[in-house]
């Protein structure tokens, strides 16, 4: 019988000592055989999952941000790299909407599927096969002479290294086990000299006491984008903030990691690695910084809602309801409307940020 994430990572542990949460956090979520994201029994996304993503509250979405891609594309052949596309919900909306509405930039289009899930690809060949001859598959990054790099809610997703600013200096959170043989915390020297570069470099004064987190992450992924694509676009939609709030030990002063289990929030983070979702804030000034250091320029910056208002979400609200066949429809495109654009609604604490190089 196959031995357990946990107790593998209980052996590891006992035998090498406390893991950073970097490293315990990657396997929570990727380990091949039992990380949350790559397992095949767990239904993740949506009403039934752990959480709803955008392109599963609302046809909206995609939709708006089909048409968004096609006037960034101008009159060249359109390629999108989705990086994290999960189920293919997204995809789904996208091609569907250029084949009803641009169907010239449709016969253009080629559709890359990024995922290091094995499962999330298997899921999403299934969802996309009436657009086999459009869609290919990868679980690596491919290269582009030009191009769009879209992700959603894919860097919050990465793992972090947690930290703590204490009277002596910075010290980092290790995940050990703990007197009754559970994971546990502990502190210690931090793992790696790039998280001191970064405080130096990037973050405010932090508080003695105070708890963050740091996605060392994100400035790797770009760099492995910027390696990729010659010339183009980065889209990355996700929930954050800039450094300054993003880091203030009023608003914040425990961080903002947590988990996600059937829409609500895990109490115990380390209770069961694979069990569910673990996520944290990111910070927008690092993304922008990591673009600008590439030579990527921020185009638009804005709250989801506000960006999809802007890029035509209105528009296709009433293009849909124009042809909707019964009330059910009408009512969930005017909801899905709703949670989109809403002030205080789910949109409005995600953020959307357009780089171009």
């Amino acid at each position: 019988m196959p031995v357990s994430l946990t107790e593998r990572l209980k052996d590891l542990i006992r035998r090498e000592g406390a893991i950073s949460l970097h490293d315990w956090m990657k396997a929570a979520l990727y380990d091949p055989d039992g990380g949350y994201y790559q397992r095949a029994d767990r239904t993740r996304w949506g009403r039934e999952g752990d959480y709803r993503t955008s392109p599963e509250r609302s046809e909206l979405f995609a939709a708006t941000f089909a048409l968004y891609f096609a006037r960034l594309s101008e009159f060249d052949d359109l390629t999108i790299v989705e990086c994290g596309a999960g189920n293919g919900s997204f995809a789904s909306g996208v091609l569907s909407t250029l084949r009803e509405q641009s169907p010239s930039i449709f016969a253009r289009t080629r559709y890359i599927v990024y995922d290091v899930s094995e499962d999330a690809r298997r899921r999403a060949r299934e969802r996309l096969a009436e657009f086999a001859d459009r869609v290919e598959f990868y679980s690596d990054l491919v290269s582009l002479d030009r191009g769009i790099y879209f992700a959603n809610e894919l860097l919050d997703a990465f793992p972090v290294h947690r930290v703590l600013k204490t009277e002596k200096g910075l010290s980092e959170f290790y995940v050990n086990i703990d007197s009754s043989g559970e994971f546990g915390w502990t502190t210690g020297p931090l793992s790696t000299p790039r998280l001191s570069e970064f405080c130096s470099a990037h973050l405010p004064e932090l508080a003695n006491g105070q708890v963050i987190e740091i996605n060392l992450a994100i400035d790797d992924w770009f760099a492995q984008v910027a390696k990729r694509l010659e010339h183009g676009f980065v889209i990355t939609v996700d929930y954050g903030a800039e450094a300054g709030e993003l880091y203030d030990p009023v608003q914040r002063p425990e961080g903002t990691l947590r988990g996600f289990s059937r829409h609500g929030f895990v109490d115990d983070l380390l209770a069961q690695p694979g069990e569910y979702d673990l996520t944290a804030s990111v910070n927008w000034t690092q993304v922008k910084a990591s673009g600008e250091r590439l030579g990527f320029q921020v185009i638009e910056f804005a709250s989801q809602d506000k960006f999809l208002v802007k890029a035509g979400l209105l528009d296709q609200l009433e293009y849909r309801l124009s042809r909707a066949e019964s009330e059910g429809q009408k009512a969930a495109l005017t909801i899905g409307a709703r949670e989109m654009i809403l002030p205080g609604g789910m949109a409005s604490s995600f953020q959307v940020l357009v780089q171009k190089r």
